[in-house]
């Protein structure tokens, strides 16, 4: 099975922390504007997920969405969630820690493709 989204170590480890302190939340990938393109966390309530989103998986055991058309864009590659020091977007959950999520990415190799119907 080839995942759509994953997270390296480090993005694990911080997904963990944010869950043994929030409890539960889930990862939705911003389009761009005021947080630029990153996998924002968000409390359930902050962020309603409806017919325009797209779920990818799950990460570290949290729920990863996508708005539809920018995944129509992106569904060629896998996202990859990492982690950096500094601030990311204000919006995120993990803002105050120092740390960011950072999504990363690579194009699916042709069986990848095929393997999830992408022709």
């Amino acid at each position: 099975m080839v995942d759509k989204v994953m997270a390296t170590p480090a993005a694990l480890v911080l997904i963990e922390r944010l869950r043994a302190e929030h409890g539960s939340f889930f990862f939705h990938q911003s389009g761009g504007c005021c947080d630029n393109s990153a996998a924002n966390a968000y409390l359930p309530g902050e962020l309603t997920i409806g017919a325009g989103d797209v779920y990818l998986g799950d990460i570290g055991g949290v729920p990863f969405y996508i708005g539809a058309k920018q995944y129509e864009y992106w569904k060629h590659t896998q996202l990859i969630i990492d982690v950096i020091e500094g601030s990311g977007g204000t919006f995120s959950l993990e803002g105050p820690t120092g740390q960011a999520f950072l999504t990363r990415s690579r194009v699916f190799t042709d069986a990848e493709a095929a393997a999830l119907g992408l022709g």
